[in-house]
């Protein structure tokens, strides 16, 4: 029982970090629904390490071109440069806002908005406002053409996601939606602006938590850990390819689907 409680732990977090479903609010309520405990933040923190793994591999090639953007070619330099650029823009917001929870109110999202009801009222307005993005027009822009106003507005929004039900890749995608970007830019973007996102808040939360790691058995723990790298990796894969096609709408049902079996249950 105890390997198979960590394989669903995985599963959830690797097919639900990327996806814009919020990873948080389904290890809680998932874990719920099948009579196991809620992780709690110290777990999650650790199992979403095998997500860090996993995003740091589906776009390995893109690190390796920004660790070595001195291309001869003035253009292709210039725009990862300007990427590069645009990525540490979008990230200082979360360092700000999420370095100040940590310290200053650790358990302020514990004790107010990880309930149920908070979870399936903001599933409910997050898929208003994927809705929102995902009907929106004037598509043109692009990892090419983007201005760092964007990129900090996004990275902005991002910091939201320590909200348990917003969910970092839904949020982000939206609102580059909703100034113009392309689907598929708006979705890698949001994947690149996660990297180092997603990075610090496990590494963070995984510091904080060291002296739990005593209560977690080894094997499992181990196991749980690559059924989310493999999941997540999928999950990353999908995404991209999905929504640069047919959009979000199938999350926004998703979304108001899961928000009212919530409330149905409470």
């Amino acid at each position: 029982m105890e390997y198979l409680k960590f394989i669903l732990y995985g599963l959830i977090q690797g097919l639900t970090e990327f996806i814009p479903v919020s990873s948080t609010a389904h290890l809680k309520i998932i874990s719920l629904w099948f009579g196991i405990e809620d992780p709690g933040t110290s777990l999650s923190a650790i199992i979403q390490l095998g997500s860090v793994f996993a995003i740091f591999w589906y776009f390995r090639n893109d690190i390796f071109i920004f660790r070595n953007s001195s291309s001869e070619n003035i253009l292709d330099s210039f725009l990862l440069k300007k990427l590069s650029t645009s990525i540490i823009i979008g990230t200082l917001p979360i360092i700000i806002i999420g370095s100040f929870i940590s310290f200053f109110i650790p358990y302020f999202l514990d004790n107010n908005l990880r309930s149920n009801f908070s979870i399936a009222i903001i599933s409910l307005l997050m898929a208003v406002l994927m809705f929102l993005a995902d009907n929106s027009s004037n598509k043109f822009i692009n990892l090419r053409n983007h201005n760092y106003l964007h990129s900090f507005l996004i990275g902005l929004v991002q910091a939201f996601a320590i909200i348990p039900g917003v969910s970092r890749s839904g949020i982000t995608i939206s609102l580059a939606l909703l100034f113009g970007w392309e689907r598929k830019d708006a979705a890698k973007f949001s994947f690149l602006l996660g990297i180092p996102a997603i990075s610090l808040a496990a590494f963070l939360q995984l510091i904080f938590s060291l002296n739990q790691f005593s209560y977690f058995s080894f094997f499992p723990l181990i196991i749980g850990l690559t059924t989310t790298f493999f999941s997540s990796l999928l999950a990353i894969d999908f995404l991209i390819k999905y929504i640069s096609k047919r959009g979000m709408k199938i999350f926004i049902y998703y979304r108001i689907i899961f928000g009212i079996l919530i409330l149905l249950n409470l």
